[in-house]
């Protein structure tokens, strides 16, 4: 029997097998509203037998978007034009999921494949906000330190996006304290150099992301996971590192956080990352076994033997696949036929399956 594809359930959400689609960034909105794009983009995957598609960085506000292409929850209307994808989604058998985000410092850039260059106003950018007034790098720009006012009015849009989430028929919520965003950039000491009480000591520096899960898990039905992506090191010298996430995500599930989704790095541009087959494994191991808290793992996971070893061992509960899913968008299908197991297909493919 494959434990790869064995159910999992999280409250009262049962997944139908353990293989997650990463939330990717399509930078292919139009003032924030996704679109057809992102209808068959998201679709197939979830045709394609993944137990659970999330949606891309979905930022909260207007500013918080890394891009001016990227999707936002910000207004109803943009619930309402996720709708349809949600519900598609769910009808293929498959869990939809967004994930919230504000990109902080990294934001107001343009789109990879126009360069991917911060933006003046002038070019349809505009003055980033993060913990302290430290740029990304030498090209980007000087972020605005965030001011009490900013940070109530930030846990205010999560809060209000959460609500957007459900109305568009969403059952999973992610938030994004990874990759160098705004939360990430609070969690760490290389970004957040605030004096104040979301500053300094690591209790100090976790303080905002542990309030932003609080308030929005006391917003999200009970009967719904709850998930939070963490760079789980910064691969920095005096960075951000495995036992601070250990000690966060310990933090995290009392909080009704359900499962830790495992990745790393992004925060600052010369970190030293050793990437390989399965690089960042051992961290979702590690915080499932010191947290005693479900974990997702990611990060060049691209074979079906790799990904069984993976949920086999106990080394995560789940494996999140990002690039290979674009590769493939019916992988979990070849992953199937791959390890031996008999998966429904949709019936208009059945054609194929043999």
């Amino acid at each position: 029997m494959s434990r790869l594809f064995s159910p999992l359930s999280l409250r009262s959400t049962t997944f139908r097998n353990r293989i997650f689609v990463a939330p990717m960034c399509q930078y292919s909105c139009r003032d924030g509203l996704p679109t057809d794009w992102h209808l068959v983009h998201l679709g197939s995957r979830a045709v394609g037998g993944a137990a659970l598609v999330i949606v891309e960085a979905t930022a909260v506000s207007p500013e918080g978007r890394i891009s001016p292409y990227d999707c936002g929850l910000w207004s109803d209307a943009h619930a309402a034009a996720f709708q349809r994808i949600a519900a598609f989604v769910k009808t293929q058998g498959c869990v939809p999921g967004i994930q919230l985000a504000h990109a902080g410092r990294k934001a107001a850039t343009d789109a990879p494949w126009q360069g991917g260059a911060p933006l003046a106003d002038a070019d349809g950018g505009w003055l980033p906000l993060a913990p302290s007034p430290l740029p990304f790098d030498e090209k980007s720009r000087t972020p605005r330190e965030m001011t009490a006012a900013d940070i109530d009015q930030l846990i205010a849009d999560f809060e209000a996006a959460t609500d957007r989430a459900l109305a568009a028929g969403f059952e999973v919520l992610e938030l994004h304290m990874a990759h160098g965003y705004l939360l990430h950039e609070f969690l760490s000491p290389l970004s957040n150099q605030r004096s104040d009480a979301f500053g300094g000591d690591l209790d100090q520096r976790i303080r905002l992301p542990l309030t932003i899960a609080e308030r929005v898990r006391a917003r999200w039905p009970d009967r719904l996971p709850l998930f939070v992506r963490i760079s789980c090191t910064d691969w920095a010298e005096g960075g951000w590192d495995l036992a601070q996430s250990i000690y966060f995500c310990q933090r995290l599930k009392p909080l009704g956080v359900d499962l830790i989704d495992c990745s790393s790095a992004a925060l600052v541009p010369h970190a030293r990352i050793p990437a390989g087959p399965g690089f960042q494994v051992p961290f979702a191991e590690a915080i499932r076994r010191e947290a005693g808290i479900a974990t997702g793992a990611v990060g060049l996971i691209t074979q079906p033997a790799q990904a069984e070893q993976i949920v086999a061992n106990g080394q995560a509960d789940a494996v999140l696949l990002a690039r290979e899913f674009l590769r493939s968008p019916y992988w979990p299908l070849h992953a199937a036929r791959s390890l031996g197991v008999d998966v429904a297909w949709p019936v208009q493919y059945l054609r194929a399956k043999n």
